[in-house]
């Protein structure tokens, strides 16, 4: 016996027809797909009504935005929280913490001028 029988014929040119008919319904219509509108935000709608007319001055404005923002968010900030994170945490004496000069009293030599720090004048009204 060669072939098929009629059993498996009918059922190879059911599966055909239901194959061809699954491609035919994987088409799109005209009026497929059917999206909601987009929603811009406000930088965005902004960007979107000033390229439409077009010009070469235009798009150099837009990719100057596009490259500062991109600059700002990812090597200024996170420089800038990186250097934070370094100065005030993991540095053992933080920059910028100035270390309080000794007292002077009278008596005293500075020892840039070598001058003495005369004593104090008495207040004549004191309450002591």
């Amino acid at each position: 016996m060669s072939g098929y029988s009629e059993d498996e014929k009918l059922r190879l040119q059911q599966l055909r027809a239901l194959r061809r008919r699954w491609l035919r319904d994987q088409e799109l219509s005209e009026r497929e797909p059917v999206l909601p509108p987009r929603q811009l935000g406000p930088v965005a709608a902004f960007w979107e009504r000033f390229l439409q007319p077009g010009g070469l001055w235009r798009q150099g404005v837009f990719k100057v935005f596009q490259t500062g923002g991109y600059v700002l968010t990812r090597v200024l900030i996170p420089a800038w929280v990186i250097l934070y994170y370094l100065k005030y945490h993991v540095a053992k004496s933080p920059h910028g913490i100035v270390t309080s000069n000794p007292r002077i009293f009278p008596g005293d030599r500075i020892l840039e001028t070598g001058e003495i720090i005369p004593p104090l004048k008495d207040e004549p009204g004191a309450h002591h």
